[in-house]
């Protein structure tokens, strides 16, 4: 390397930065200034190898890492990572404890250790299970070895815009399904997502995922959300009270969970409303709606709309297969034309907010697969689009204060998704 023969005084040295900075491409030096010349020389100095190194260096190991692709075999992703090695690929290829190993996802790591023969001396590669497995050559042979190794859950903060869809926009965003699925639970009271949906509206999510080596293996709890629906946001609160309960809540207390949800399928179609009188596309007479219907395939989940007790389960004229709910004294759901019922479901067993108790059909009086729909209030069908549903307890004014200070990091996250494109996804630790 050629050597300057002179160096600048500190100050000069000071104003050649500032010119470099200020994206200047020439400069001069005053005539008559004297630079001062320091004399050089080469030091050579050998450097005793750090133990790690060492310990690296003697282990005669090459660890190599691929990524799986689309179409790839185990066979395919050793060959790229240059094993050499029949005997290992006979093991593989006929060792039970090896089979998850051919249950390859795209965009997964295999990482892999050869010799200097490119024999195959260890193998490492995360199952869908979240299992690590790892395959190891000793004095014996090969031996594969099921962990489940330590895994670290970190808070990841997502926003998106939706420009066709709710699940166009938050695949672009890099939303797991199931954290899209829950942010429609989570504003499920306050926001008709078939219906209310807007090219524009905005959401941002705050959630767990659960790595193991580095790799997500699991979606965990939505911690805090906003969604912008036709200039309105709506903003939720995971919060655990004192008595260990958990739910979501706005920023001043309200709670997010209906005693009700307004459809018990999702993202479902409804062809016909809650009206006194139709032509009944069965009947071929005009008669009243007494429920809404919601068009969805055969086999559709149906789910409980609120906590309640079965009242009836079985069969009956009209409605074929149905479910009748009673939630309390004034309030009963039902739930016809059903294919099948959750298995073992009975008459006077409880059930809870979202669970599965039934499946689309077009039993009894149907023209096509749909769910019937019946809200009751004191015995009398009102229309479940249009009537008022009671809301959950909010946080008590005892609680209120310590929640606030729980949720406060939350609404700066959040206030840090606002300001950042749509285009751009921001992750946290």
């Amino acid at each position: 390397m050629r050597r300057l023969p002179r160096t600048l005084s500190p100050g000069q040295a000071f104003a050649v930065a500032i010119l470099c900075l200020s994206g200047v491409a020439a400069f001069g030096i005053t005539p008559g200034t004297t630079l001062d010349t320091t004399p050089t020389r080469d030091v050579s100095r050998t450097l005793e190898l750090p133990q790690i190194i060492a310990t690296a260096t003697a282990d005669d190991r090459y660890w190599h890492e691929e990524r799986v692709r689309r179409g790839d075999t185990i066979g395919s992703l050793l060959a790229r990572a240059d094993v050499d090695d029949a005997e290992a690929m006979q093991f593989l290829r006929t060792d039970p404890a090896a089979r998850p190993l051919y249950l390859l996802r795209p965009g997964r790591a295999l990482r892999v250790a050869t010799d200097a023969d490119g024999k195959l001396v260890g193998l490492r590669f995360l199952a869908s299970s979240g299992e690590m497995f790892s395959v190891t050559r000793d004095a014996a042979g090969l031996h594969v070895n099921a962990d489940g190794e330590p895994s670290d859950v970190r808070v990841t903060l997502r926003t998106g815009e939706i420009q066709s869809s709710l699940f166009g926009a938050a695949d672009a965003a890099g939303l797991p399904d199931a954290i899209t699925l829950g942010l429609v639970d989570v504003f499920a009271g306050d926001i008709d997502f078939y219906h209310d949906i807007r090219r524009g509206d905005r959401f941002s999510v705050i959630y767990e995922m659960r790595y193991v080596d580095g790799e997500p293996v699991a979606t965990g709890r939505i911690l805090a959300a906003e969604f912008d629906n036709q200039g309105v946001a709506h903003r939720a609160f995971l919060w655990r009270a004192p008595d260990g309960s958990e739910s979501y809540y706005t920023d001043d207390g309200r709670s997010l969970r209906r005693a009700f949800l307004r459809s018990p399928v999702t993202f479902s179609r409804i062809t016909s409303g809650f009206t006194h009188s139709r032509l009944d596309p069965y009947l071929h007479v005009w008669r009243a709606h007494t429920g809404t219907d919601f068009a969805a395939p055969i086999g559709t989940p149906v789910h409980a709309t609120a906590d309640g007790v079965v009242k009836f389960v079985g069969t009956q004229v009209g409605y074929g297969n149905v479910i009748m709910l009673r939630h309390d004294a004034k309030y009963t759901s039902v739930y016809g034309h059903l294919s099948r019922f959750a298995p073992g479901l009975h008459d006077g067993e409880r059930v809870h907010q979202g669970d599965t108790i039934g499946f689309v059909g077009m039993t009894g009086w149907a023209t096509g697969p749909h769910l019937h729909y019946e809200m009751r209030v004191a015995g009398v069908p009102r229309d479940p689009m249009k009537v008022a549903l009671p809301a959950a307890a909010p946080i008590t004014p005892d609680e209120k204060s310590e929640f606030l200070a729980d949720v406060a990091p939350l609404v700066s996250e959040l206030a840090v998704a606002d300001q950042f494109p749509v285009t751009e996804m921001v992750a946290a630790e």
